[in-house]
């Protein structure tokens, strides 16, 4: 298993997005995004930081019945906002914000198959 390292105090650690549909859901960041999963059973996957099956974990899908609204937002970062535009409307997402331009580059909002809102920006 890789090393646990942390660059500042009480940094983000793990990010858990829930999923009314754990297959599809896991459908749609693999299309998107290339994101690949260890699997621990039908109401849960972890979200791989590589494809090493042993390698850490950034994350993970949680099974729900409904999806809460008002959570925190996670924003990806891109090298191609427009790339990733392209794949997140492919992989079935909806675009519910942008693209637009803040200060510090563009970015765009989607929901994914079970309604959580997440955005992606680049930094052009």
């Amino acid at each position: 298993m890789a090393t646990h390292e942390h660059r500042i105090p009480l940094s983000i650690d793990y990010v858990e997005i829930s999923a009314t549909d754990l297959a599809a859901a896991q459908a749609f960041y693999g299309e998107a995004f290339g994101w690949q999963f260890t699997p621990y059973g039908p109401e849960y996957a972890g979200i791989r930081t590589s494809a090493e099956a042993d390698g850490e974990e950034a994350g993970g899908l949680t099974l729900v019945t409904e999806v809460a609204k008002g959570g925190p937002l996670v924003l990806l970062y891109s090298d191609d906002l427009d790339a990733t535009l392209a794949a997140v409307t492919a992989a079935g997402g909806t675009v519910v914000n942008g693209p637009y331009e803040f200060p510090g580059g563009r970015r765009f909002h989607f929901t994914d198959p079970s309604g959580n809102e997440l955005g992606v920006w680049a930094e052009r």
